[in-house]
């Protein structure tokens, strides 16, 4: 109810959850998650869950989190498709070979990776925890949007993909 020009509704305004699609680039995504991580490792050191060679397993995530982001990357770029997740509705072809023919979203796999073996480096359960959200909020807000738009773009040749390589591994 207006009065005047006053907004008399004290109703909480409630954006709606599609608001958030598409809009946070997942390297930036990745980048908040990693600062995160960092950070609830150093402040709650508490929730501390060290493991045997837990660098090691570091390392191994890390290292293999880099390898398929950037090897994705490539493969896009080779195919001369967009790389801006964005806008998944430019893509002028989607790619289903190499890495493709694993995860439909190797990028996304690398990114969660190396989140994961920054988590086990800081040895902390919370840590594990951020890895999980980050994982739901790309499915959720990039990845389920990117595939309606695919499907949009390519039919039947996409969704014959889709039944045949899972989204994630």
């Amino acid at each position: 109810m207006t009065h005047g020009l006053v907004n008399l509704d004290l109703k909480p305004q409630v954006i709606p959850m599609r608001a958030l699609e598409l809009k946070i680039p997942p390297l930036l995504l990745t980048a908040v998650f990693l600062a995160l991580i960092v950070a609830v490792s150093h402040w709650i050191p508490a929730a501390a869950v060290t493991f045997p060679h837990h660098q090691t397993a570091a390392a191994l995530f890390s290292i293999a989190g880099l390898a398929l982001l950037f090897g994705a990357a490539l493969q896009f770029r080779m195919q001369r498709t967009t790389l801006d997740p964005r806008v998944p509705d430019k893509a002028s072809r989607f790619v289903a070979r190499g890495l493709f023919r694993i995860s439909r979203n190797p990028m996304y796999l690398g990114m969660a990776l190396l989140l994961l073996g920054i988590a086990c480096w800081s040895a902390n359960a919370l840590a594990y925890a951020l890895v999980i959200v980050f994982c739901i909020y790309l499915t959720e807000f990039q990845i389920k949007p990117e595939e309606r738009a695919l499907q949009a773009l390519f039919g039947q040749e996409y969704l014959a993909y889709k039944a045949r390589v899972r989204r994630w591994i």
